[in-house]
């Protein structure tokens, strides 16, 4: 199982950690491990943790600044974290990742692998992006997102998200005292559309709900149920391991994809765009047929052969992401014609997923 823990949840106000909530953290995690599980702890506050020993007493806004504070913050985190299991008899293991490394199949399959044996060894797997060498086109965007991707680079069987809220409301609980909590919702229930909306407006603050129910849906996609718990109950992880109701559950996809699937779906960045007419997009999603060069109707973007591209329909709705089997000016100039004439298809299905 993966457990993500934020900074939020970590953090003192004037920078540095919260020794007590990274012990409580610790705690759950160890209990999960006596419940006969196998842990991931997905970590914020490397940032945080690298303030006080720099002087400085609130976030830097600019990248180096960031990067100089993880550098710093990054090992002083892992030695509270070391200490703080060693009392529970466990060791941990640092594992930073970013988003290139997981972009690459084989780079992808040796941390799989890596993720693999450390947990074999009994081992509790820390998992922070590396944000001292990470630019912002390389970034994950958050440790939720990260999460769920490690989920599917391990075959998880659940997700727990701790944070500072008891789980999803119906509106920002912040705002309106009357919001209703949810107890339980499916991966593609309206009112996640809604709570992701309002999010993304600025109504819910940070925005931090919108990462979340981002992360549960691609968890949701390997099959992974996701539970958005609170990180100060220092029985959220056992109670949702037990099925007891705590915080939101989200319920997940009835099949998964496959690993290598999920790894087009989330693991690769995309690089570019095509529009298909109506026939393709049936053919697409009923069918589970290929992408031809007949169907497409426009190419936007720079790509190699092997890339990735997200696929949209006449309405301009994204309804799958694939390889492509040509580039940029190999589809452009065949777009519109029988695959005959130009040497196969664009996408084949076994590099295609439907996200419709």
């Amino acid at each position: 199982m993966v457990i993500k823990v934020g900074s939020s949840s970590l953090a003192r106000p004037d920078g540095g950690i919260e020794v007590a909530s990274l012990r409580r953290t610790v705690a759950q995690v160890a209990a999960a491990r006596d419940l006969g599980y196998r842990p991931i702890l997905v970590s914020s506050g490397a940032v945080a943790a690298g303030l006080p020993a720099l002087g400085l007493n609130r976030r830097p806004t600019d990248l180096p600044g960031l990067q100089a504070a993880a550098a710093v913050g990054q090992g002083l985190l892992m030695q509270h974290y070391a200490d703080a299991f060693s009392k529970h008899d466990l060791v941990v293991g640092q594992v930073l990742l970013t988003r290139d490394v997981l972009a690459n199949r084989t780079q992808y399959l040796h941390a799989r692998e890596a993720m693999s044996r450390l947990l074999g060894l009994g081992v509790v797997p820390i998992v922070n992006e590396n944000d001292t060498v990470t630019v912002d086109e390389l970034r994950f965007g958050d440790n939720d997102r990260l999460a769920a991707l490690v989920c599917h680079l391990v075959e998880a069987g659940m997700l727990v998200i701790l944070t500072d809220t008891t789980g999803l409301f119906s509106e920002d609980p912040r705002e309106n005292g009357s919001a209703e909590p949810r107890g339980a919702v499916r991966h593609n229930d309206e009112i996640l559309d809604k709570l992701d909306n309002a999010s993304s407006r600025g109504q819910f603050g940070s925005g931090s709900v919108a990462t979340k129910i981002a992360a549960a849906r691609m968890a949701a996609w390997s099959g992974v149920p996701t539970v958005i718990g609170q990180a100060s109950d220092e029985y959220a992880v056992t109670r949702s391991l037990k099925g007891e109701e705590i915080g939101t559950w989200i319920e997940p996809r009835e099949s998964g994809l496959s690993a290598r699937k999920l790894w087009i779906a989330f693991g690769v960045p995309s690089r570019g765009e095509l529009l298909v007419d109506d026939g393709a997009a049936r053919a697409i999603i009923d069918q589970g047929r290929s992408l031809l060069p007949v169907g497409v109707t426009a190419v936007t973007g720079d790509f190699e052969p092997g890339e990735a591209v997200v696929v949209h329909d006449s309405q301009n709705r994204p309804i799958a992401k694939g390889l492509v089997g040509m580039g940029h000016a190999e589809t452009s100039a065949a777009m519109g014609k029988h695959s005959s004439e130009t040497g196969g298809a664009v996408i084949h299905r076994d590099d295609l997923v439907v996200l419709a």
